[in-house]
């Protein structure tokens, strides 16, 4: 089940399968030449994790993600990637020291050549990469699976005209902290760039409302 579950679920991130999309088995058995078994396993799995709505006698479909949800997810990431990045800051190597700062010298790069898709690449790769200085299995499962709930969203900020030049400084600012390894300063810049982003999220919401009103 593992490989149909993986594959299913990076499909759904990638956004191959659009939010509130029904999720047809015989199609998806065949896709992943796999037994309906194994795929309804998959499916519940990815329920437990927010991205699939089961549904009696309709099957499944993607879950599709409010911006007033996104925002408590944003919330809850507050909190915890706040504690990754201090424990990344006590933990990081020299070695990681050099990966940090080369990826925020590629960030600031395409963010000059406006090159937005593969920024809002390397801002999930950044977020990761802090995770995995930080050798916090319990963190990085919960944010990870928060994650998965959030990837629509995070994209479409990232395509909002001029969020790169607000983020990237914020981006830069975390990680400058835990190469500095200073635990206290990498959590609270950290806290302020998922605060920035709640801040972007409520904006979206109200411009959302805004045009319904029209």
């Amino acid at each position: 089940m593992s490989d149909v579950l993986t594959e299913l679920r990076a499909a759904i991130l990638r956004g191959e399968f659009a939010p509130r999309q029904r999720l047809i088995e015989t199609e998806l058995v065949e896709r992943y030449a796999t037994s309906r078994f194994v795929l309804r396993n998959a499916l519940t799995t990815l329920a437990n994790e927010g991205l699939v709505e089961l549904q009696p006698n309709r099957g499944a479909r993607v879950r599709e993600i409010s911006v007033d949800e996104a925002i408590e997810i944003t919330e809850i990431r507050r909190a915890v990637e706040g504690l990754a990045a201090a424990r990344a800051a006590e933990r990081i190597t020299d070695a990681e020291i050099a990966e940090l700062r080369a990826l925020g010298a590629e960030m600031t790069a395409v963010v000059q050549r406006a090159d937005m898709l593969r920024y809002s690449e390397l801002n999930a790769q950044l977020h990761a990469t802090v995770r995995a200085i930080a050798r916090h299995s319990s963190a990085t499962k919960i944010i990870e699976q928060l994650n998965g709930q959030m990837v629509r969203h995070q994209f479409r900020l990232s395509l909002v005209p001029g969020r790169p030049s607000v983020s990237l400084p914020e981006h830069l600012a975390v990680i400058e902290a835990v190469c500095a390894r200073d635990p206290a300063a990498a959590e609270a810049a950290m806290r302020a760039h998922l605060t920035s982003v709640i801040d972007a999220l409520v904006r979206f919401a109200t411009s959302l409302t805004s045009r319904t009103a029209l």
